[in-house]
């Protein structure tokens, strides 16, 4: 968990990961074949993977978007906790890294619940939107950092009153904190949280929790 050194003490995280942490044997084979990734940082840790799923089943949720899917890990972790006529519609670029993704899907018995759309992640969201669609219980958004106002907005439009959107990557290792640091990933991330924190539309808590994780409840 050297990735979150920066962060929190990681005696701490080793603590939460002994006392806490479930993780199905096909999750953690996905995540140890990942690791091995020249992109592995894109993949969530397993205590993140976990938050998702006590998210989606406190919401009692039944459809959901994920923006990002890199090799699954998260959505595999969602799909596992939704119920039999759930879906998440995936939104992502790569054929290459959502082909692992697929097999693991597959193996696991819930590809069915598993919409998967390739291509610019705002195309498919603003093809939802055009088409009236709306009503979903939960977001999850972890893909392009300069892109996630525009994701945010949109994941506004499609879930419900009381939906949720939870955000990836919002402490940005730290860097966030850091005036000077004036990279595109982290000036955008720094804006948006900046943004959420007056966004009246919303409830919304940053946690210090992997790399930052936001919650946002929509009012209404």
């Amino acid at each position: 968990m050297g990735r979150y050194n920066d962060l929190i003490d990681p005696t701490a995280i080793d603590y939460v990961l002994k006392n806490s942490l479930r993780e199905t044997d096909l999750l953690a084979r996905l995540r140890r074949e990942t690791a091995s990734h020249p992109d592995a940082q894109f993949q969530i840790p397993p205590e993140q993977g976990q938050l998702l799923q006590v998210l989606v089943r406190m919401l009692g949720a039944r459809r959901t978007i994920e923006v990002g899917v890199f090799t699954g890990y998260s959505s595999l972790a969602v799909a596992l906790v939704l119920p039999p006529d759930g879906k998440i519609v995936a939104c992502d670029v790569s054929e290459e890294f959502t082909s692992v993704a697929r097999g693991y899907w597959a193996e696991a018995g819930v590809a069915g619940k598993i919409d998967l759309h390739i291509g610019p992640a705002a195309e498919t969201l603003d093809r939802m939107i055009a088409a009236g669609e709306g009503g979903y219980d939960f977001a999850f958004i972890d893909a392009d950092k300069t892109g996630y106002p525009v994701y945010y907005e949109q994941c506004l439009k499609l879930v419900r009153s009381g939906g949720l959107i939870a955000l990836d990557n919002m402490l940005q290792r730290g860097r966030v904190m850091d005036d000077e640091n004036q990279e595109e990933n982290v000036i955008a991330i720094r804006k948006l949280n900046e943004f959420i924190h007056g966004d009246e539309r919303v409830d919304a808590l940053l946690l210090p929790f992997g790399d930052g994780v936001t919650l946002a409840v929509k009012r209404r």
